[in-house]
């Protein structure tokens, strides 16, 4: 299974999140969302694509013109797992919102989102990538909760790769 890891970050956050996950799966590859074409994501039958929320839930720079590339592909028979970094004690309103951007262009595109997570274990009054108790990815907050992320990726990783199979 061809899997691509794609992901906008500003202040490298997003990028380190994206590398763990790189390293949990042999033979994948991560790559910023900005440097990739169409082709790129089409390629792959499992891709993960992380995003960072910034103020009151605008999607991180790099994925503002990709996003449209995203909704425009074909990924008719492709799964697609989400993570997204924000911010839930200065931002409890719009927590990882991002995720809810990538995960509908990502469904318009045709793809199957896998990886949804529990809300359990997170302290934010909001979220629109929140759906019942389950977020539509792997929120991250490593402002507040870095002491996590590597088992959550670990175990949220574990997930997907489940679901894919």
């Amino acid at each position: 299974m061809k899997t691509g890891i794609f992901y906008g970050s500003t202040t490298g956050n997003t990028e380190n999140a994206a590398n763990l996950i790189c390293e949990q799966i042999s033979g994948s590859h991560a790559a910023p969302i900005g440097e990739m074409q169409r082709a790129n994501l089409e390629s792959c039958d499992l891709l993960f694509l992380g995003a960072s929320t910034w103020g009151l839930g605008e999607l991180q720079d790099d994925w503002v013109d990709a996003l449209s590339m995203l909704s425009g592909s074909n990924l008719k028979g492709k799964m697609v797992a989400l993570f997204g970094l924000g911010d839930q004690a200065s931002y409890p309103g719009t927590f990882v919102d991002g995720i809810r951007d990538l995960h509908d262009a990502a469904v318009e595109a045709g793809a199957t989102v896998v990886g949804l997570c529990s809300a359990a274990g997170y302290d934010f009054q909001d979220s629109t990538a929140l759906i019942g108790d389950k977020f539509l990815g792997l929120p991250l907050d490593e402002e507040n909760q870095s002491d996590l992320t590597d088992e959550r990726i670990q175990t949220w990783v574990e997930q997907v790769i489940k679901e894919a199979a």
